[in-house]
């Protein structure tokens, strides 16, 4: 069982801090708060499911300054900024790097929840894609070199005769590796085989 999606709120002001959690926690949302950034970099899972909800500017490492570690660490977690006034040219660079959205402060307590829900679901599909490419992934890994010669022969479109030419196979044995391809694909048509290599990046160009 995955673990319950979980909103990040990191923000130096505890003020902020408490009144985001009691807001969040009213609509039944699990909620984790951190002063800092590096508080939150410490417990951080990747793993876990969930968004972001992050100030820009606080003491030591910035919102921005955030962001761009959890891009290098290759952690894909939604975020939603939250800035003053004087600050929507930082925002607008943290759109930029990634953030999904950005709210100027004061805002309205519905406005955030439906920015949240937003980012759950933009969550929880990019881990469903993820996960697909990844199980994929673990489908090709299983086939012999000659089988991912037929795999990429046949999503490019070529027909049984085709590739047993290009591949100096008679077709019979190009079928039987057809076969296994299909198996090991875990798929049962031509359309869904030609969706899992994608997925796995399994297409390359044909020359």
């Amino acid at each position: 069982m995955p673990p319950e999606p979980t909103v990040f709120v990191v923000d130096d002001d505890r003020a902020m801090r408490d009144s985001l959690r009691w807001l969040l926690e009213s609509v039944g949302l699990s909620v984790r708060t951190y002063p800092t950034a590096a508080a939150f970099l410490r417990e951080y899972d990747p793993s876990h499911p969930g968004c972001l909800v992050l100030d820009i500017r606080m003491p030591g490492m910035s919102g921005l300054d955030l962001q761009a570690e959890l891009l290098r660490r290759g952690a894909g977690l939604p975020t939603i900024v939250v800035t003053g006034h004087a600050e929507v040219p930082m925002a607008v660079r943290a759109v930029k790097a990634g953030a999904v959205d950005f709210i100027e402060k004061p805002f309205s307590d519905q406005l955030l929840l439906d920015r949240v829900r937003q980012a759950l679901e933009l969550d929880r599909q990019d881990r469903e894609v993820r996960g697909r490419r990844e199980e994929a992934v673990r489908r090709l890994e299983t086939l012999t070199a000659r089988e991912r010669e037929v795999l990429g022969l046949v999503v490019a479109g070529k027909a049984n005769k085709e590739i047993a030419v290009a591949l100096g196979l008679s077709p019979k044995t190009v079928e039987v590796h057809r076969a296994h391809v299909m198996a090991k694909m875990a798929v049962d048509s031509l359309a869904e085989l030609i969706r899992v290599a994608i997925l796995a990046d399994a297409i390359r160009e044909n020359p």
